[in-house]
């Protein structure tokens, strides 16, 4: 049995009917200690994997460090089972805990414009250290219940321009492409990266930016800094399955406007009145 749901409509003219807004400490019974091993079993594998590498390559001799290498890659590669219970309830209960950790608040503009049987491409802003505001998208978070969702978020919003990957996809698929923006995303953790010409080629060659993070205490744990998540409404596509530059293009400007549209709506909502959007 379903648990009931709280939601919050719409409350403004600028609101449609469709609107709702669902906040995580309000919808989930849970508490810091929750909240923090969700955390640890969701993010903590980064840094816990990265240690045992490298203390296995100080500390081991070198076949020693070959099997460990050999273990780690063995979960890479080993099938997930997407229906085994254990396995879904316990997705479940990061999901729920994650979002109240913080707490993340999803606002969608129009929930009747989604529908559970139909695949959608959400082009989720901004990336930032970790896209950690996504789960609130989850299917087993229950605020979406979309199981076909493919989440696709770009490096930094800076580069967005450059980035149409995500666009092409939904455009071979005939999916909706969804503009998505998470204000406080940005907050989650402190950050320090090297400048410089020759770290720029480094992270265009790995098609990623090396940096160093932190977050409570100089730990893995995002600081808990509140998230607002707000969904625009889908933008529909025809299925093109061989579309050229200039289409991608043009679908690709139709996005970036959706995107700044639906930031500049919801600013001041949720607390950032003066923040600026530079999309270069």
């Amino acid at each position: 049995m379903e648990e009931e749901r709280e939601e919050t409509k719409a409350s403004g003219p600028e609101l449609g009917s469709g609107y709702r807004e669902f906040n995580a400490r309000n919808e989930f019974s849970s508490n810091i200690l929750h909240g923090v091993l969700a955390v640890w079993l969701w993010i903590g594998a980064l840094p816990f994997d990265a240690l045992l590498f490298l203390l296995s390559s100080l500390l081991l001799p070198f076949p020693k460090f070959l099997l460990v290498i050999g273990f780690l890659l063995v979960f890479v590669f080993l099938p997930i089972n997407h229906h085994s219970k254990f396995g879904r309830n316990l997705a479940m209960y990061v999901c729920k805990h994650l979002c109240s950790y913080f707490p993340i608040t999803l606002h969608v503009e129009d929930i009747h414009a989604f529908h559970p049987h139909r695949a959608y491409v959400f082009g989720y802003e901004p990336h930032s250290v970790l896209p950690i505001g996504v789960v609130a998208l989850a299917e087993l978070t229950g605020f979406m219940p979309l199981p076909k969702i493919k989440v696709l978020a770009t490096s930094v919003i800076a580069f967005l321009k450059s980035r149409i990957g995500f666009v092409r996809t939904a455009m071979e698929k005939g999916c909706p492409l969804v503009p998505v923006f998470c204000f406080g995303q940005s907050y989650a953790f402190s950050w320090w990266k090297p400048g410089g010409k020759l770290f720029l080629k480094l992270s265009r060659a790995l098609k990623f930016t090396p940096i160093l993070f932190w977050g409570t205490f100089g730990s893995f744990l995002p600081y808990r800094h509140p998230m607002h998540l707000v969904v625009g409404k889908p933008i529909e596509l025809k299925k093109n399955t061989q579309p050229t530059v200039e289409e991608v293009l043009e679908v690709h400007g139709q996005f970036v406007q959706a995107l700044q549209d639906l930031f500049e709506r919801h600013k001041a909502r949720v607390g950032y009145p003066d923040l600026t959007l530079r999309i270069v």
